[in-house]
């Protein structure tokens, strides 16, 4: 886009309601880098209060809106990313404004291809800004993304500030407070590093410029003529009624951070002091032999429940995208309630204080498999609705499709206070606490030590918590039907398994994404306001023909896609990757540059050569390593890529035995990307040797 056009992000794809910005540079000395902040603002264009303001000391949105999602190191630079829900930004912010800052005398001029990207929740780009024109300042908007209407848009900006980040800020209602600095710094003397001055509410709402968000009236949107491709809108001249923040001075040099330290396990445990491998370690959350599924809920209920009330960081992100505010947390078990002549007894309770008001939640939990049963949550979801309770929350091993509920309940419409009724895995429960504890990390280090025995509790065989775990009843007569020729298109269980398939891929997102420290998202190449329920029933079809059910799946900040296939009449799963031949380069020289990068991956790797106007040459990677001049494509014909595939038999039990098909997806997915794609570089050849 060029600087000052504007889109409509619905416009570009079909699942924009979440989005993650990334703001990208580059640096020939590989020292060059920047800061990311965002700022949510009003109609009249400034922030609210000090919770609108969030940067590397306040990097999250208590309501999950924003989320600040740390560096991710390019060959030159940095790329910093920034997750968006844009369906939970509170309703009275218009402008979500993106920009950097750079500190210590640097300027963005010292930087090359400055650049922004805004992709949806998959990982797939939806449209991208680059500023060539950056110089002396030191302080940049990017882009913002804007409210019209019903819809969300994206403005590319391009504004700099040679006041660095003091001077942005202040154009947002944002004051400055550069008082003890040195007694935040915490050093005695005078020293040249001085610290960043503290994040604190000043009263008097005033601000220093009084300029708008881009600077002048003609580089935004709204009344006025066009502006290249979008039209012009009045800059807001005057500051909110809301306390506003100060945000630090920037100083000379790099000044020490004022977060607390967060607290990360260390992957390699410490040498045991036990005599043998008989001996166990004791655990906060034994998992005896438990006797009955009602024990395996009752334990799991309370173990969770518990752990979310004294590990704030967990409890405020399991809860946040259910509408709960951001305060002290409690939670209950066994609650007895009224209804009718028989109590009711929840396994579990929710309540969070925030500012006098309670946010009140009841849990169903089922473990083990075991399905909810719908006429258990209509009671409680009218129970709910009597107490003007705001939710109802159900805990199982199903996964949810497409953010709706498990099961089905009925709504009264008479009824004045209104019950939300959400659904959790226990698989996105062990993924939030694998990111929080592998690769986040929390505040305390009981809270770590907490989050780890909650994550030993989940994935012992006996907890029942183990996620979904089952195809549904319609697997295994579909198996059979596709065995012995006999399922026919329209066949209405064909479409049952194609939701499990769904589910199970979600799952498998989740496990790879928690271990990773990214989010993994399956794909979804369907054409934007389809019915997700035609597009299942589309794929049903195919599988009743083929036999087959596919996937794909991406993880954040990787550019390739794996496929996954699953044929049920070879019973063999397949994930696959496709990796681009550059143009201009020898095709040998490229072929031994790929197998030199899978020097290390399985034997059994089958590599493919991609032609036009058909398949090439292909053998297993055992077998091409002697001899890599096999893969090049006969007669002439123009290499296009390569194909990479791992083969899995699957086993038939319905359940999560070792040799079961959910188990033989999950592990296929797992060696695959640690066995390839952990491995898989650029195929760009090498820069010309000068002289």
């Amino acid at each position: 886009m060029r600087k000052g056009a504007n889109v409509s992000l619905s416009a570009l794809g079909e699942d924009a309601g979440s989005v993650v910005v990334s703001l990208g540079w580059t640096s020939a000395s590989g020292a060059g880098d920047a800061d990311v902040s965002v700022l949510l603002l009003d109609e009249n264009g400034k922030v609210r209060s000090e919770n609108d303001f969030y940067f590397y000391n306040n990097p999250a949105a208590p309501d999950g809106s924003v989320q600040l999602l740390g560096k991710t190191p390019t060959d030159s630079g940095d790329e910093d990313r920034i997750s968006v829900d844009l369906t939970a930004v509170p309703a009275d912010v218009a402008r979500i404004v993106v920009a950097a800052s750079q500190y210590g005398g640097a300027r963005f001029g010292d930087l090359d291809d400055l650049r922004m990207t805004v992709a949806d929740r998959s990982g797939e780009p939806l449209v991208g800004f680059s500023i060539e024109d950056a110089g002396v300042e030191t302080a940049f908007i990017f882009g913002e993304l804007y409210r019209r209407g019903e819809e969300w848009k994206f403005r590319a900006v391009g504004q700099g500030y040679e006041t660095g980040l003091a001077g942005l800020a202040t154009d947002f209602g944002v004051v400055v407070d550069e008082a003890d600095e040195a007694d935040e710094a915490g050093v005695a003397g005078g020293s040249d590093e001085t610290a960043e001055a503290e994040v604190k509410v000043l009263g008097d709402g005033t601000t220093g410029s009084g300029g708008s968000a881009a600077g002048a009236a003609d580089t935004l949107e709204g009344a006025g003529g066009a502006v290249a491709g979008g039209v012009v809108e009045e800059a807001a001249g005057r500051a909110g009624d809301s306390p506003v923040p100060a945000v630090p001075a920037q100083s000379r040099a790099r000044s020490p951070r004022t977060t607390r330290k967060k607290v990360t396990l260390p992957k390699v445990v410490g040498k045991s002091l036990a005599e043998n491998d008989s001996w166990r370690p004791a655990r906060l959350f034994p998992v005896p032999a438990l006797k009955s599924d009602r024990e395996r809920e009752v334990r799991a209920t309370s173990v969770l429940l518990a752990v979310m009330a004294q590990v704030p960081e967990l409890g405020r992100r399991l809860t946040a995208g259910f509408g709960a505010p951001a305060g002290r947390m409690q939670t209950f078990t066994e609650v007895s309630l009224p209804h009718g002549d028989t109590p009711r007894r929840p396994d579990g309770v929710i309540r969070v204080e925030r500012a006098g008001k309670l946010w009140t939640a009841l849990v169903e939990t089922k473990t083990n498999g075991n399905p909810l049963k719908a006429e258990q949550v209509q009671e409680y979801t009218d129970i709910a609705a009597r107490r003007g309770y705001e939710a109802v929350i159900t805990l199982s091993n199903d996964v949810a499709l497409d953010g709706a509920p498990v099961v089905d309940v009925r709504i009264d419409g008479r009824r004045k206070h209104k019950v939300s009724l959400w659904h959790l895995s226990w698989a996105e429960v062990a993924h939030q606490t694998q990111l929080l504890i592998r690769h986040e990390g929390v505040a305390n280090a009981a809270h770590a030590w907490l989050l780890q025995e909650l994550l030993e509790y989940l994935q012992h065989e006996n907890s029942g918590c183990h996620g979904f775990q089952n195809m549904g009843p319609a697997w295994v007569p579909v198996r059979k039907g596709i065995d012995d020729e006999t399922l026919s298109v329209g066949d209405p269980r064909a479409v049952e398994v194609v939701e499990s398939w769904e589910r199970l891929i979600r799952q498998v997102c989740l496990r790879l994404g928690g271990e990773l420290g990214q989010k993994a998202l399956p794909v979804q190449r369907a054409r934007r306001g389809s019915d997700p329920r035609a597009r299942r029933v589309a794929a049903a079809e195919r599988l009743c023909r083929e036999g087959r059910l596919t996937a794909e799946l991406r993880i954040e900040g990787a550019e390739r896609v794996i496929a996954v296939t699953a044929d049920l009449r070879t019973a063999k799963v397949r994930t696959s990757v496709d990796v681009p031949a550059p143009a201009g380069s020898y095709p040998l020289t490229t072929v031994k540059r790929l197998l030199r990068m899978l020097a290390e991956a399985p034997a059994d790797l089958h590599v493919e050569s991609l032609v036009e106007g058909g398949g090439g040459p292909r053998g297993t990677l055992e077998r091409l390593r002697p001899e890599p001049a096999d893969l090049l494509p006969k007669d002439g014909a123009q290499l296009t890529g390569f194909r990479l595939s791992l083969i899995k038999g699957t086993g038939t039990a319905r359940g999560n035995a070792e040799s079961g098909f959910i188990r033989s997806v999950d592990d296929a997915v797992e060696r695959f990307h640690h066995g390839v794609l952990a491995h898989l570089g650029g195929l760009e050849p090498r820069a010309a040797r000068k002289g």
